[in-house]
């Protein structure tokens, strides 16, 4: 089995890093790291920068944890790009990060994790950044 892991280097990405190395390491399973910018700007704090993208890695192997890692720089359609990376690779469970959202934001805003929750054939596992982040 794999787990799909989407990470962005925030509170919220490394609670999804750790949530898909605790599942990983119960179910036997391999993770698959999927980083990607909105690719709306030319610099994305959220698209993983070598040295975080390293230190996710050795937190997974330093835990018996295969990983793989992917970056991509999407077309401002991160969901699309966690569904397709899902299908490709055939995982067998998402993991996401969720950031808290003013009712305001959830009106105007569409949301990633919205979008993955309602459309991935996989199931999906929705983690929040403990409130001492």
């Amino acid at each position: 089995m794999k787990i799909l892991v989407g990470y962005v280097p925030t509170p919220e990405g490394e609670a999804a890093l750790t949530v898909a190395a605790a599942e990983a390491e119960l179910r036997g399973a391999s993770v698959l790291l999927l980083n990607t910018s909105r690719g709306d700007a030319y610099i994305d704090a959220r698209y993983a920068n070598a040295e975080e993208l390293a230190a996710a890695e050795a937190r997974l192997r330093d835990l018996g944890v295969e990983v793989t890692i992917q970056q991509a720089v999407s077309s401002g359609d991160v969901a699309g790009e966690l569904l397709k990376a899902a299908a490709a690779e055939e995982v067998g469970l998402i993991v996401l990060g969720l950031r808290r959202r003013s009712p305001v934001g959830k009106l105007i805003l569409g949301s990633t994790a919205q979008r993955v929750l309602l459309e991935s054939p996989v199931p999906v596992l929705a983690v929040k950044a403990s409130s001492q982040d």
